[in-house]
């Protein structure tokens, strides 16, 4: 695929920035609403809580495992027909969820659908990277990286707004309209050309033991928080994960074009950056618990505690604006500082119950501009300035496998903490403790990547 220089004033990047955008914000969307959903799905199917966790587990799981072969076929064949295929896939998963009579085929429906989600975001990503010149991609890569943190800070509220004007299965039929409109523009402003020459054998050995690895990576992720039941699966689906990501890494080095290209790890740029984002994931899905403080410590009833995270809203519109903009005049690892720095201090005030309902949705705001910030084009950026044009896709499928990650341990890790502190406001104050900390780390990791501050002048003063 060949890159084209255009401008931000031509008419065709501006389409085609509505056609990406608008997807991944509607694939990133569906994996935040389910949380005031799971309620009503466990009274209209009658199933109980360990039952319900699949319909959240399975979009994770196909998702990610979606991922890594969508974005390797878009190397392949090209952005526009596997960005396009993903969006119907996704369209289809949620037509299904909506018409779904039983509880399993709910269950398979949400697996469609995170199959399409999983080949949104990496193949929009790339098409940046193909598309737009290197003073353009700061901003377009925020907006799309954006959407992610936008989607966990809207998600909740938006679901309880349809609840209750119409019901849950307007949730996933508002898709159907949306992808339409995708499906229309993306097949006519979408780049069209695919990788010139012959290609190599596709690298099944890889996409199966991938699948294998992500699938006990999940299982075992998932278990630990509660492990004294599941003391006996979570162990040994981490030693299968140990064990299967010594294969994958044998079985790449021998092939032609390998779905996951260990050798973008011997980049120490890229090494950290997916280091980072692993981090950034962890960061955006501690957001899920903050409503769990605002009903413990600060006695808001559980269906206004959305009410008490706009702040955090706002601040997340604000935070991933500004670091698009400000991208390729400060540069990546300047904003990466500034981004968990700001998760640092929000989440330890957020823990300070002592400060009260108004302490806690002032320490908010930091957290909504950390999550704007880390989760914006940053790193996204770094990964399409390090990894080669041939890789380009799958090096920003990593991106999303990398993140997804980080979302799974910070469910696990803040449960388990908090029930490990006594439960209630206390246990969710030593565990916010515990995230603050995190992103400091985060922060001092920070200070591995290059600092491209010169470059970054270099480049927005010649825009």
């Amino acid at each position: 695929m060949t890159a084209t220089s255009s401008t931000a004033n031509e008419p065709v990047p501006r389409r085609l920035m509505t056609v990406l955008f608008v997807g991944v914000f509607m694939a990133a969307l569906d994996n935040a609403v389910i949380g005031p959903v799971v309620p009503v799905l466990r009274a209209t199917f009658g199933v109980d809580n360990r039952e319900v966790g699949l319909v959240m587990s399975v979009f994770v799981l196909f998702s990610l495992c979606s991922t890594a072969l969508l974005a390797n076929l878009s190397d392949r064949y090209g952005r526009r027909p596997v960005y396009l295929a993903s969006v119907g896939l996704f369209a289809l998963g949620s037509l299904l969820i909506a018409l779904s009579q039983s509880f399993w085929m709910l269950v398979v429906s949400r697996a469609i659908q995170g199959i399409g989600a999983g080949g949104i975001t990496p193949t929009a990503s790339a098409v940046v990277g193909d598309v737009f010149p290197p003073e353009g991609r700061g901003k377009a890569l925020g907006l799309i990286g954006a959407t992610y943190g936008m989607a966990f800070v809207l998600g909740p509220p938006l679901a309880g707004l349809l609840m209750v004007v119409l019901s849950w299965h307007w949730i996933f039929l508002i898709n159907l309209p949306i992808a339409a409109v995708i499906l229309y523009l993306g097949a006519r402003a979408l780049p069209v050309r695919g990788a010139a020459g012959p290609q190599p054998n596709f690298d099944w050995s890889g996409i199966m033991i991938t699948f294998v690895l992500l699938i006990a990576l999940v299982l075992g992720i998932t278990q630990i928080a509660d492990a004294f039941v599941n003391a006996l699966i979570w162990p040994w689906m981490l030693i299968i994960t140990a064990v299967m990501l010594v294969m994958l890494i044998q079985v790449e080095k021998r092939a032609e074009q390998p779905v996951i290209p260990f050798s973008l790890f011997a980049n120490r740029q890229l090494a950290v950056t997916y280091l980072l984002t692993v981090g950034a994931g962890f960061g955006m899905g501690s957001v899920v618990f903050m409503t769990s403080i605002a009903h413990l410590a600060h006695d808001i009833a559980p269906k206004h505690t959305g009410f008490a995270l706009l702040p955090m809203v706002v601040a997340a519109m604000l935070g991933s604006t500004g670091a698009g903009r400000l991208l390729n005049r400060m540069g990546a690892r300047s904003l990466i500082l500034i981004g968990f720095g700001l998760l640092a201090v929000g989440y330890g005030g957020s823990a300070i119950t002592a400060l009260g309902l108004w302490g806690f949705m002032l320490s908010s705001v930091p957290v909504g501009m950390g999550v704007g910030v880390v989760v914006g084009g940053a790193l996204r950026t770094i990964v399409i300035d390090e990894a080669p044009l041939a890789v380009r896709g799958s090096a920003q499928g990593m991106i999303n496998i990398c993140t997804a990650i980080g979302t799974l341990l910070s469910a696990a890790a803040i449960g388990a903490v908090a029930d490990f502190g006594g439960g209630g406001s206390s246990g969710f104050s030593i565990a916010y403790f515990a995230v603050s900390v995190l992103m400091l780390l985060m922060l001092m990791v920070t200070l591995a990547l290059r600092n491209d501050r010169a470059g970054a002048r270099t480049v927005a003063s010649a825009a």
